[in-house]
């Protein structure tokens, strides 16, 4: 027989029907076949991967930078137009010096419209992120200090504020509703990048 007679009867191995190996991923010659790598990469902790690395996690950041930008804005324009009555919601609380109890009252809303418009506009968001985040941990501190000490008061979060009733008070609704917020705030941080925003404007 001939070489090139020879070289008709003899098959490579790579050119063995994928139908011949094993459902191992080993062909008859016992070279392993990777299987499963189509599998991986398209499993649920691959979906998941894209949901937040892709666009979908820029858009879930817009939802979050503008709800968090629509709370600080209720809450400034609602202490606002009443600042007397805002640092009679920071006294009620009885933790700050009389000293500090106007300025606090008095800056506190100004301090909430900034971060409101920083947000709106998606300027510098993980930074009005961060300072959304510190802002919501002093306030669910002071809510549990004045539930913890027993004092029955507004928190004055939206306008208000004040001594009420005990039967008025509503610190565990008040506690999770900021945690909500807080949970706003640490998305940002952490996946800032969003739509329609300047950050993105200024970064292109």
């Amino acid at each position: 027989m001939t070489a090139s007679q020879d070289a008709m009867f003899t098959r490579d191995p790579d050119d063995r029907d994928p139908d011949d190996r094993d459902p191992g991923g080993r062909d008859p010659g016992g070279r392993s076949h990777d299987v499963s790598s189509h599998d991986v990469s398209s499993g649920p902790a691959s979906g998941a991967r894209r949901v937040l690395d892709g666009a979908a996690a820029a858009w879930v950041s817009t939802a979050a930078r503008l709800a968090l930008a629509a709370v600080w804005a209720w809450a400034g324009l609602a202490k606002i137009s009443d600042p007397a009555v805002a640092a009679q919601a920071v006294r009620a609380y009885r933790i700050l010096p009389e000293t500090l109890v106007k300025p606090v009252g008095y800056g506190l809303p100004f301090l909430e419209l900034a971060l409101a418009l920083l947000l709106l506009a998606g300027l510098g968001t993980r930074v009005a992120a961060v300072l959304s985040g510190v802002l919501l941990l002093v306030f669910i501190s002071g809510i549990s200090s004045v539930w913890a000490r027993g004092l029955t008061i507004d928190c004055g979060c939206f306008g208000g504020g004040g001594q009420v009733a005990s039967s008025q008070t509503k610190y565990l609704q008040e506690i999770l509703r900021d945690t909500g917020f807080l949970l706003l705030a640490a998305w940002l941080m952490w996946k800032p990048r969003s739509r329609f925003s300047a950050d993105g404007w200024l970064a292109a």
